[in-house]
């Protein structure tokens, strides 16, 4: 994973200031240990359905989010925790959501596959694969016909772009000239199926050519090549209204989901070589080498997190269950 089209600039961001950078590791860390702790919930039956995690894959949500603004759009697919987190919708809300619970982000009826914040233009996860790509579009659209000062940030795994509606989607993109921006979170795998054995073209940043839509291509395990990549799109698509295509090449420790016998398709020596890479390792790295931070203030971040996610497990597990009643609310809009 090399010649990433976009290269990292340290003065740019120092520029950021300590609160901020310091604010997207902690962001980072709290997507992780949210991820761990969610996993053991799920271990114990207090989390149904299905659980598909993001480790490894925080320095994707937390860098692209960090570069956009807050009048920004914001939709996803099912691996949908870290969008919401980095978003910043409350934990706790969150945490409720995955135990079923009327406190949750959804009041308990939509799960791990379909957070939402509408206050924050978190605009869902989406259960189907790749429904969520049209959505995004059309988000877009709306955005350019109200002439909104907005683009959309619409994120979709590697094996989506397969479907039709990714292709119907792009094309009217191009022809549109749409302020979106689509997100491709290539972990390199398809639920178990390799990226090479799924797809003809393997440069996933090549595919939005057939529609006049320029690719990108970043080190997903960087936050910072993320935040970069994302900052120029968003910014193309913001001033001249031009969407763009941008592959970020991250990597999942954990199965598709929780139910994923992962050791079917991929080696553990695999996954320990990607660890090497991992995101916020190298955050930290960069925190520390830059007197950013300190190990002790490093140390206090992560029992600050430690401290957080053990409340909203808190949380969800004394938040009442959904009323019966409720099961007739939010069925037609208003």
């Amino acid at each position: 994973m090399s010649d990433y089209a976009v290269q990292t600039n340290t003065e740019e961001y120092l520029s950021l200031g300590r609160n901020k950078l310091v604010e997207m590791y902690h962001t980072m860390v709290l997507i992780r240990r949210f991820e761990e702790s969610a996993a053991k919930a799920y271990s114990q039956q207090k989390i149904g359905g299905f659980l598909h995690l993001y480790i490894g894959q925080e320095a994707v949500a937390v860098g692209s989010i960090a570069a956009i603004h807050k009048e920004d759009y914001i939709i996803t697919a099912y691996r949908d925790h870290g969008h919401a987190i980095a978003r910043g919708t409350d934990p706790r809300i969150l945490m409720a959501e995955l135990f079923g619970k009327y406190t949750g982000s959804s009041k308990g009826k939509g799960g791990s596959m379909h957070f939402f914040d509408a206050e924050r233009k978190m605009l869902g996860g989406h259960a189907i694969v790749g429904a969520q790509v049209p959505l995004g579009t059309g988000i877009a659209f709306k955005a350019k016909y109200r002439k909104e000062d907005a683009v959309c940030l619409t994120y979709l795994g590697d094996a989506a772009m397969n479907q039709g509606a990714f292709h119907e989607a792009l094309n009217l993109a191009g022809l549109w000239k749409l302020p979106v921006v689509y997100i491709v979170e290539n972990n390199m795998y398809g639920m178990g199926t390799a990226v090479e054995r799924a797809s003809a073209v393997t440069e996933l940043s090549k595919r939005g050519s057939a529609y006049g839509i320029e690719g990108m291509v970043a080190d997903g395990m960087n936050v910072f090549a993320v935040y970069d990549a994302v900052k120029e799109a968003a910014k193309k698509a913001r001033e001249l209204s031009l969407p763009t295509l941008l592959e970020v090449r991250t990597y999942r420790y954990r199965g598709h989901s929780m139910s994923d016998p992962d050791s079917i398709y991929r080696t553990k020596q695999e996954i320990e070589e990607e660890k090497r890479r991992d995101p916020l390792e190298q955050m930290k790295k960069f925190l520390l080498d830059e007197k950013i931070a300190t190990q002790k203030e490093i140390d206090r971040v992560d029992e600050e997190v430690k401290q957080t996610v053990a409340e909203c497990v808190e949380f969800a597990e004394n938040s009442p269950e959904p009323p019966l009643e409720s099961m007739y609310d939010d069925i037609y809009v208003q």
